[in-house]
């Protein structure tokens, strides 16, 4: 599909806005247009932005029954009843239960945690959970990155003698869980100030008011926002506000002093040596993590976050290095074969979302799977499978699409279903299949949006290579981490030449190793271009290109020097 690069038109008071910020902060006008574009209008904004600090995360007793939670935790730990810590499979799940239990360990032995296995249990607090916790002994289970719609299951919970303390993210319905606490700053009447935390992010909150109330210094939290920052990034969750400074945060302890667990799951990816950013978790880090609860069960992956032992942690990491092997092998096949169902299917050609369905297909990975099919054919896609009698799935979005929304509208058809605008999981009989993807489409079809519908490319600004100094590129960096809400900032460049040294790389000679100049200055810029061989012959012509970019840091051979990552490519 070829992108759409779209640009934004200022407005004469954003200009006015601008040229202002650019004067107090003495920065260029694009960078001011940057901030503008972040609603940072102020130099006391900017001041915030770029020096992020513990001290601006919010007070935790502001989240709606934050108080009843810590005052039931305190009061289990005075008992020395036994605690459970019962959390999702996936990173942000995972990261949670880590997180709480390495904290309350430190102060109550009697405590352990459970991770439902996905193809027994399915997502969620799971019935057979419960009756572990109440043969076990367990009076308290504290439930991360789930259970915001687990009403029946905490009635059932109450009947055996468990309270919970339900830690969740997700969109709540109209009637909450009949928990001690339900911590989830999207509960309607919650007034708390930020509402994009990762599931670990509301567990760290937690542990925050916990330390609060029983005078623990914060100093014994810094140590686990590598956890928070692994949750963030691989969650996908907006990395603005609150998750912003814990972001950034995390990534400094990931980089200066990991735990055991990370630090070796570090190595096996190879990046020992190399500064960590949001992208190195994203597409390195979390899969590998994840690979753990998608191909086996996920405990492994909490116990690798947990452990002091240096070689229980190597040999955990590479085990899950191998899962994780064993799942792009998977993946791939799947993906395949339902890219041949839908070539096989001429509907697809006029209709705006996918879904796709195969009894057999491996429940771990058809998230991913998802993922692909909406990357592929720019639809909102959902993946189904057979699981305990089920149709069971995965869905994932476009960007600006509601996708949360679109499976609400037929609930009716549903037997469970939860998740967020971009990402969703869902379950229903199979019988019900085509009446739902009927419903599905015709919601779809009327909601989505024409640019919705074909990749576009957003681009912050218009650069010459004469705008690109080391002084521009020392204050970018300051606007990291970079994620959802606060993307990498991407540049074009209109008319720029081959320097006359550009080649093509690659085993099969399919990127391009770039060296540019433009009309505005002698800047002789580097660059490469994934899978953007075919502009080679065009390119030592000497004819112009436009260029749409991020700005990169390239380490190589302990030489730094700034390149350019090329997004697309155009021939006026």
């Amino acid at each position: 599909m070829i992108n759409k690069w779209i640009f934004q038109n200022l407005t004469d008071e954003e200009t006015n806005k601008i040229k202002t910020l650019a004067d107090e902060l003495n920065i260029s006008t694009v960078l001011a247009h940057l901030l503008v574009k972040r609603d940072i209008n102020t130099f006391e904004e900017a001041r915030v932005f770029f020096r992020p600090d513990l001290s601006q995360l919010h007070d935790p007793f502001l989240m709606a029954d934050m108080d009843k939670a810590v005052a039931r935790l305190s009061e289990a730990m005075e008992l020395n009843q036994k605690i459970l810590i019962y959390g999702d499979y996936d990173v942000d799940g995972t990261t949670s239960v880590a997180l709480v239990y390495k904290f309350l360990q430190q102060f109550h032995n009697n405590i352990d945690f459970y991770i439902p296995d996905r193809y027994k249990e399915g997502y969620g607090i799971s019935i057979q959970g419960i009756d572990f916790a109440a043969d076990n002994g367990f009076k308290l289970v504290v439930a991360l990155d789930c259970g915001i719609k687990a009403v029946e299951k905490i009635k059932y919970a109450n009947q055996k003698g468990i309270d919970f303390i339900i830690c969740d993210h997700h969109t709540p319905d109209a009637e909450l869980p009949p928990a001690i606490a339900v911590l989830d700053s999207k509960r309607s009447d919650c007034t708390y100030p930020y509402k994009e935390l990762s599931g670990c992010g509301v567990g760290f909150k937690l542990m925050q008011a916990f330390a609060i109330k029983n005078n623990i210094d914060f100093s014994n939290l810094t140590p686990l926002l590598d956890l928070v920052a692994l949750s963030i990034a691989s969650d996908i969750v907006p990395i603005t506000g609150e998750n912003r400074i814990l972001a950034f945060f995390g990534l400094k302890q990931i980089n200066t002093n990991p735990s055991i667990g990370l630090k070796s799951i570090i190595e096996v990816c190879g990046l020992a040596d190399k500064e960590l950013s949001i992208s190195e978790i994203v597409f390195r880090i979390g899969p590998r993590i994840n690979a753990s609860g998608r191909m086996k069960l996920a405990t492994e992956a909490v116990q690798l976050m947990v452990t002091n032992d240096p070689v229980f942690a190597k040999e955990k990491s590479s085990t899950i290095n191998d899962y994780n092997n064993d799942r792009k092998d998977l993946d791939k096949n799947i993906t395949d074969e339902a890219i041949a169902l839908i070539a096989a299917d001429e509907r697809y050609s006029k209709r705006r979302s996918i879904v796709v369905h195969k009894p057999d297909w491996h429940k771990g990975v058809i998230g991913i799977v998802a993922s692909r099919l909406s990357e592929e054919y720019y639809k909102p896609s959902i993946v189904l499978t057979n699981s305990n009698g089920l149709a069971s799935g995965s869905a994932r979005s476009v960007p600006g699409f509601d996708i949360y929304k679109a499976i609400d509208s037929c609930r009716d058809l549903l037997e469970n279903f939860g998740g967020h605008m971009y990402a969703a999981g869902l379950s229903l009989k199979e019988e019900n299949i085509p009446q739902f993807t009927e419903r599905f489409e015709k919601f779809v079809f009327e909601n989505i949006l024409e640019e919705q519908t074909y990749p576009q490319i957003e681009v912050d600004a218009l650069l010459s290579f004469s705008d690109i100094t080391p002084k521009f590129f020392r204050v970018l960096k300051q606007f990291g981490p970079f994620g959802p809400g606060n993307m990498k900032p991407v540049f074009v460049t209109k008319k720029v030449i081959d320097y006359g040294t550009s080649r093509l790389v690659g085993k099969d000679q399919e990127h391009l190793k770039l060296e540019l100049v433009d009309n505005s200055s002698e800047n002789v810029m580097n660059g490469i271009a994934f899978r953007m061989h075919t502009f080679n012959d065009h390119l030592k012509a000497l004819n112009p290109l436009d260029i749409c970019y991020t700005i990169e840091e390239n380490n190589f051979n302990g030489n730094t020097n700034i390149q350019l990552m090329i997004r697309d490519i155009q021939i006026e």
